[in-house]
């Protein structure tokens, strides 16, 4: 173990590594900031299914005609 310890020190003191953490992090970033307006879409369809779901059966049918009722 101390062994590995010392391995992973030594990585994050090189100037090298630390650049190249950063720019795995940035690909992860624009990868991660790419999925934010897929799953914002679908919580705003979840919403207004919900919210239709809700509302439909205490609202008059405005299909249906006044010689119907």
């Amino acid at each position: 173990m101390a062994g590995g310890s010392d391995k992973v020190s030594m990585m994050s003191n090189s100037p090298d590594k630390r650049n190249e953490w950063r720019a795995i992090f940035y690909v992860q970033a624009r990868v991660a900031i790419l999925f934010v307006p897929v799953v914002v879409s679908l919580l705003i369809i979840a919403a207004l299914a919900g919210n239709e779901r809700k509302s439909v059966p205490g609202t008059v049918d405005p299909t249906v005609t006044g010689s119907v009722r």
